[in-house]
């Protein structure tokens, strides 16, 4: 198991007086201190909260001073002119969080969720789209929508494989020939240079999951030259997880990509605990200096597409169409149906499989496959044939245990992300995390169950995803950040959407700012935009290699 126990003491030893100096130096340049020199003039101060910054460094009494976009003191300072001050005693002021894994790509674009308050009201301030391989390939245009029209939160964007290769291959089951694999590098290289801030894969979903490693390697490079990550939902989370994460340090260290390994975990009770053998794997790479990192959201069930979960690749090559044709066809569709059976078999005959959201009776939200089963006085494979033919559904799948979860929020290397979306309240049964991933995280993992102190949950949603997405102005309070911040109440802070309600809004949060205006004020939104497209700062890119 992967050692989470504290350093030696390196005080002592040869050089121990100056290691003594390092750290003397470091805990005076922590601790916020009275601002010397003329009187700090603001528009807000946040007075008399209790401060964590988002280092990980243990919280303290302190002020904030904003002054238009930025914070610009910390701590005890002279006051000039100050246009409002808010009273925070008793409520924990901390950066806003970084969601790293967002499906909003299109919400951010819609008049109707723009605005993405079920992110906001968690005290989410950042989003990072074109995650999983989807989204739009265009990050110049996509950026540009963006601003022009606003959102509630900033936007990073990721460039998604799945949708880069569909655009070029289609969704066709086949390699890609030498002059696509060309033209796709030539793509990733346009989005890197528009802002892009890496590259990600969804690789059990259709297209992405036809690339082979050399092919996603070759575009990965690109992204690495441009100083790019390379974030992956892997190939396999169930018993294929130790060969899906040594696929995604292969092409991390081929590529030259930071790896960030998407929403970590082991799926399926026939994985149960492999989840502490692929963090070995993962901490080893750590050793050997390679940047290696991943997210989690706080949960014991997963969601996608019913397709996605019970049919195999194969199955759904082409599209929609095709995937229909093989179900008639007399060869493939007993095959199919054989494979939808056996996947059954491992979630207690689709038991632990609910539907989130179906068109075609959508009174069936919220029920599991079993049930409906019993309900239509049918088989569970003939639910989901049923179900695949009227369009597909979106399904909530209950395959990770509780004692994983918790295992996975401990290492200091897995910061917090919801893998959700924005939502307006409906009729159907999303998975909960797109309102309640970040105060559960914090108000039920942390404070309530103490599984990790407050302090490093507020990092694992701040300072952590800042560094891993390479975000220099923001996931810490200091002056010269960009001033996202969150003002909660620390006793009420927590998730109130469930499986059976999930369109809930969290409960303790007071205050939201976003680029130094307020985007939620006494615990209500705003309605503000002000949250801005984020551009990956260019990098000088090394000429790109014969091939």
């Amino acid at each position: 198991m992967p050692s989470r126990q504290e350093p030696r003491n390196t005080m002592d030893g040869p050089g121990g007086w100056a290691r003594r100096l390092t750290f003397i130096l470091s805990l005076w340049f922590a601790v916020p201190r009275t601002v010397l020199g003329e009187p700090v003039d603001a528009d807000w101060v946040f007075q008399g909260g209790t401060l964590v910054d988002g280092t990980g460094r243990p919280a303290q009494q302190a002020d904030v001073a904003v002054r238009g976009q930025k914070i610009v003191a910390v701590g005890q300072f002279e006051r000039g002119s100050i246009g409002q001050e808010i009273d925070c005693r008793g409520l924990v002021i901390a950066p806003g969080f970084i969601d790293l894994h967002n499906h909003s790509d299109a919400q951010v674009l819609d008049f109707q969720t723009r605005a993405n308050v079920n992110f906001l009201m968690q005290g989410c301030t950042t989003i990072v789209t074109g995650n999983c391989g989807s989204g739009p390939v265009d990050a110049a245009e996509y950026y540009r929508k963006i601003e022009e029209a606003g959102c509630g939160t900033h936007v990073a964007h990721l460039l998604p494989q799945g949708s880069l290769r569909e655009r070029v291959v289609g969704l066709a089951q086949r390699a890609a020939t030498e002059e696509e694999v060309r033209q796709m590098r030539d793509l990733a290289r346009l989005a890197m240079a528009a802002g892009a801030w890496g590259l990600s894969t969804g690789l059990i979903y259709v297209p992405s999951s036809y690339a082979d490693t050399a092919e996603i390697t070759s575009i990965a490079e690109v992204v690495g030259q441009s100083g790019g990550l390379y974030a992956s939902h892997i190939r396999g989370e169930g018993i294929q997880l130790l060969a899906s994460v040594e696929e995604a340090l292969d092409i991390g260290a081929k590529s030259g990509c930071p790896v960030h390994v998407s929403h970590f975990k082991a799926s399926g009770q026939e994985a149960w605990g492999l989840v502490q053998r692929a963090a070995e794997l993962i901490e080893q790479a750590r050793r050997q200096g390679r940047k290696v990192t991943a997210d989690q959201y706080p949960y014991i069930a997963s969601s996608t597409s019913l397709e996605a979960t019970l049919l195999p690749n194969w199955a759904r090559a082409g599209g929609n169409r095709e995937m229909l044709a093989r179900l008639d066809d007399p060869e493939t569709g007993p095959r199919i149906r054989e494979a939808i059976g056996e996947a059954l078999r491992n979630t207690e005959g689709g038991g632990r499989i609910r539907l989130a959201r179906y068109g075609g009776q959508p009174r069936w939200a919220g029920k599991s496959l079993a049930e409906l089963a019993a309900e239509t006085q049918t088989h569970p494979v003939d639910v989901v044939l049923g179900i695949l033919r009227g369009g597909g559904a979106a399904v909530v799948n209950f395959g990770m245990r509780e004692e994983d979860v918790r295992f996975v929020m401990t290492l200091p290397w897995v910061a917090t992300a919801s893998d959700g979306r924005a939502y307006l309240p409906g009729a159907d049964r999303p998975h909960p995390r797109s309102y309640g991933t970040f105060p559960r995280k914090i108000g039920h993992y942390a404070q309530r169950e103490r599984v990790l102190s407050v302090e490093q949950a507020i990092r694992s949603a701040t300072s952590l995803p800042a560094a891993i997405l390479g975000l220099t102005d923001r996931g810490e309070i200091a002056p010269g950040r960009v001033a996202d911040l969150v003002v909660f109440e620390p006793e009420r802070f927590i998730d109130q959407a469930t499986y059976e309600e999930p369109h809930a809004y969290a409960s303790g949060v007071r205050h939201v700012f976003v680029a130094g205006e307020p985007a939620v004020w006494k615990g209500s939104p705003t309605g503000a935009l002000r949250g801005r497209a984020l551009r990956r700062p260019p990098v000088r890119a090394a000429e790109p290699s014969p091939r």
